[in-house]
């Protein structure tokens, strides 16, 4: 009987499943991406495809898990509270499982509405590593086909969304993460990028590496601020996997 459900896509989640798997803890794992499943051990039981809040419910029903671990990016706000409605109204005991945080540097912006006003502020090449959930936004940078290069996971499908909204798609980095300093440093050079965007992705989300490639080159960085939320931490939440699910 598998009685955890974790929802990752993320370097914390693919950790909590190794550790299920070395503890044999019976572990399901939801990611929304086949990228995100090619990185799990073979021994959990992946589950690939996003699923939305009545799928989620559904699923905790039929499967009668005790615990569900919300690992999922801390940007990916619509699926923390998708999770966290599906898991009441399926009663199902809910852990949120907060990264730690980065020490940010540069500029701090509080949304992308404050983001794209200071863009629109400046001149020059602007590379983006916020991933293709920002595309629409970013389509709001004055002179974007010709000042904005993006850094996104390759794929076919978000390829053409770069296009669709009007992006030069010579102008974008289709690479999976995460990236060293000098990767991170080739990429701001190929660019020309005068300035940096990023989300403070913490340590494991490659923050520090982007953040020591901008001063290598002289970049400005700009960070668009996490949400706020709350939850408790990778340790805190083994413990208690340790304490409920560990036989």
């Amino acid at each position: 009987m598998c009685e955890l459900l974790i929802f990752g896509g993320t370097t914390e989640g693919r950790l909590i499943a190794e550790y299920c798997a070395e503890n044999s803890i019976a572990a399901d794992v939801s990611v929304a991406t086949e990228y995100g499943a090619e990185l799990l051990p073979q021994s959990v039981n992946v589950l690939c495809g996003r699923l939305e809040k009545e799928k989620m419910m559904m699923l905790m029903q039929k499967k009668h898990y005790r615990i569900v671990v919300d690992a999922t990016h801390p940007y990916a706000v619509e699926a923390t509270k998708n999770i966290k409605a599906a898991c009441k109204a399926a009663r199902v005991k809910y852990l949120r499982l907060l990264r730690k945080s980065a020490e940010c540097r540069g500029k701090i912006v509080r949304n992308m509405a404050e983001l794209i006003e200071h863009l629109n502020n400046t001149d020059g090449a602007v590379l983006s590593t916020l991933g293709s959930k920002a595309l629409p936004e970013l389509t709001k940078v004055s002179g974007c086909q010709e000042r904005l290069w993006i850094r996104v996971l390759p794929s076919d499908i978000i390829l053409e969304q770069c296009r669709e909204l009007g992006f030069d798609t010579t102008k974008v980095i289709l690479a999976k993460g995460p990236f060293t300093t000098a990767q991170n440093v080739a990429h701001l050079k190929m660019s020309g990028a005068e300035i940096l965007v990023t989300k403070e992705s913490g340590e494991t989300g490659g923050y520090s590496e982007k953040a020591e490639a901008a001063r290598i080159v002289g970049a400005e960085m700009i960070t668009l601020a996490r949400p706020d939320e709350v939850g408790i931490s990778f340790d805190e939440v083994i413990d208690f996997i340790e304490k409920e699910l560990k036989k």
